[in-house]
Order: C-alpha cells, then structure tokens, then sequence
C-alpha cells in the first residue's frame, strides 16, 4: 500500500512579491528548490504563517540567489509582501519504506536565503 509522506519542507520564508494578473503558481529561487530537493512544476501546498491561509499550487524557477518568493495568479490573494509561509511537497512510498524515510527540510534565514 502507498502512503502520502512529507518530501519536502521550506521553513519559513517571506514573501517578496505577488502578481495578481498571472497565469499562476508560485515563483521560487532556485537555490530554495535546489536545497528542498524542489523542482520546476512540482506540486506544493503553501501555508500561511500570517493568515492561515493554505493552497495548493506549483513551482515555477525563480532567479537564482535573488531570495524571491513570489505567488502569482490568485494565490496572490492569499498573502501580502511580507508574509511568512510554509512550502510543503509530499510524495507517495510504499508503507514499509516509510519508517526509513528522511524529509528534505531547510530553514532559510530573514532574506531567504540558505544559510552556509
């Protein structure tokens, strides 16, 4: 049988941008996706520190090393510049492989960004 697990966790991040009018999704930088072992297209559920709010989205490549965090389309209307989210992916494995199973979870700092 398979199980639905966490994969993935980015740790609170802030928002630096929203673009209403957008076909949607969220915009990342790619050394976030790259470090959550995130890639393009992913599916993500966001959480909202801030609000509550929570959505389901996907990820779009964001320039590398530039902090962004951007939700487009209407999630922008799910959280202002300036919030704290949650971005979270899940995967499905076989429930014996589940105990051995490690999440990706990283805690960028204040900018966004992976601390060294």
């Amino acid at each position: 049988m398979l199980i639905e697990v966490l994969k993935s966790k980015i740790h609170r991040v802030r928002i630096t941008q929203s673009e209403l009018h957008y076909v949607g999704s969220i915009t990342l930088d790619e050394d976030l996706m790259d470090a959550a072992n995130i890639v393009a297209n992913e599916k993500v559920q966001i959480v909202n520190i801030n609000n509550g709010e929570r959505l389901d989205t996907y990820v779009i490549k964001g320039e590398r090393g530039s902090g962004e965090v951007c939700l487009n389309g209407p999630a922008a209307r799910k959280a202002q510049v300036g919030d704290i989210i949650i971005i979270i992916s899940y995967c499905s494995i076989n429930q014996k492989d589940a105990a051995a199973h490690q999440p990706t979870i990283i805690f960028p700092d204040g900018d966004n960004k992976i601390a060294s």
